[in-house]
């Protein structure tokens, strides 16, 4: 018998025993923590899953099939040309404008195809901290200063901590590109110019299903209110191409197709009942196929396996803890709010290392900070958390440990968490 195998077994077991035995059921703060985590992940799964996460699945599962690795290694890879390769990936995060849980699908899938480790980690820091609407928002809301330096402090971050990450590892950056040079390089299927307009198809779908809805008038307001009828456009083209281009039966686009159009006559002013059938109809066609369309419903159901799990665990124990936004978990806001007043380095570390672990959806960080603005928090801690906070997130670590492993998921939190405390601390002092 191991015994120390079989003590450190006891030890798990007694703790486990122990926890059980003494939970703090019935304890208002812990029932009522324990009411915000599920409330957490309902509005999680209803806002986000069908939305934002199920579009991403497919787009990470289209780039690991339809996108050689030698295209991917070229612009994105380790021997790419770094002004090309940093630049492709933050404008690629900034076009698509998703929170950090959305973006790990698509991070995960250039990932995998070859992209270099600094280029990847850029894209997966700007796809969130770079939506150019956060940033407007910030602006009018919370003051133009602090928004210009939220906009400098994003693009800059996702370029150095792309080439920090990629310093850092570079030996094993180095042994990918030796493995990945071994590789047979696969000759496309299709031209390029229609592998583009399947992946814009995509990307404008996941875009304009989750684009916000502000009120007033002008440009973003009016694509808000029209995001449905552009939405559906864009999966009419998404069916054209699958048949035209993707060996898909017409029968299975067009059985779809009556299936959406059914479940919004049914159920008018309900738009996430049609786009739901739409996501079904997407998976059985494509799942029911042979080839290429086979491929890509596994490769998504593979990142949809992997992820998941991960990001529902983790929204349920960050709500646990810190609560929906005007409501509290574990922690008591008002520890919150009388940490961060100020501009110590202590309060500047407290509100990056707290809005690395909150999850936050897309611009629920500006009410959020215009109330503990409010309450005393000290303009240097504001920045930290706006560097930080949409970025990050309790979910989005343990999906990051899953694809980079621990190492270099700590390597990533550290940076962006040391970065933004550092930049907090510089601003306030300047602001002051």
């Amino acid at each position: 018998m191991n015994w120390r195998a079989e003590g450190r077994n006891l030890l798990l077991l007694a703790a486990l025993f122990l926890g059980c035995f003494y939970l703090p059921v019935g304890q208002a703060r812990f029932d009522g923590a324990l009411v915000e985590a599920l409330e957490l992940v309902k509005w999680y799964a209803r806002e986000h899953v069908l939305l934002c996460l199920v579009p991403a699945f497919f787009i990470a599962g289209a780039i690991s099939v339809f996108v050689s690795q030698g295209s991917v290694m070229r612009y994105l890879g380790p021997q790419a040309n770094r002004w090309l390769a940093y630049g492709v990936a933050s404008v690629s995060g900034t076009v698509l404008a998703v929170c950090s849980c959305t973006v790990l699908p698509l991070f995960a899938g250039i990932h995998r195809m070859g992209a270099g480790l600094g280029p990847a980690t850029a894209f997966l820091y700007s796809g969130p901290a770079i939506n150019v609407l956060a940033i407007v928002m910030t602006a009018r809301v919370l003051g133009l200063q602090l928004g210009v330096a939220r906009a400098v402090g994003a693009i800059v971050f996702s370029l150095v901590i792309g080439l920090l990450m990629h310093l850092i590892f570079r030996k094993d950056e180095e042994q990918r590109v030796a493995a990945a040079l071994q590789l047979p390089q696969e000759s496309p299927s299709r031209p390029l110019w229609q592998n583009a307009l399947f992946f814009f198809t995509l990307s404008a779908i996941l875009v304009f299903a989750t684009w916000s809805q502000a009120e007033g008038v002008g440009l973003w307001s009016a694509i808000g209110r029209a995001r449905w009828t552009l939405t559906s456009l864009f999966a009419a083209g998404l069916g054209l191409q699958l048949a035209l281009w993707f060996g898909i039966r017409p029968w299975k686009i067009l059985l779809a197709a009556v299936a959406v159009g059914g479940s919004a006559l049914a159920a008018p002013g309900q738009p996430l009942l049609p786009f739901s059938v739409g996501l079904l109809g997407l998976s059985l066609a494509t799942a029911s196929s042979k080839g290429e369309a086979a491929d890509w419903f596994e490769a998504s159901w593979g990142f949809a396996k992997q992820i998941m799990p991960l990001l529902l665990g983790g929204v349920f124990v960050a709500g646990l803890l810190l609560g929906r936004p005007g409501h509290e978990g574990l922690i008591p806001n008002a520890w919150v709010a009388g940490a961060v007043g100020g501009n110590s380095l202590g309060a500047n570390l407290f509100s990056a290392v707290a809005g690395a672990f909150m999850y936050f959806a897309t611009l629920t960080e500006i009410p959020i900070l215009q109330g503990l603005l409010g309450s005393g928090m000290g303009q240097g801690p504001a920045l930290a958390l706006l560097l930080a906070g949409p970025a990050l997130s309790l979910p989005s670590m343990l999906v990051i440990r899953s694809v980079l492993g621990w190492k270099k998921a700590l390597v990533y939190i550290v940076l962006v968490v040391v970065m933004s405390t550092l930049t907090g601390l510089l601003y306030g002092l300047w602001a002051a």
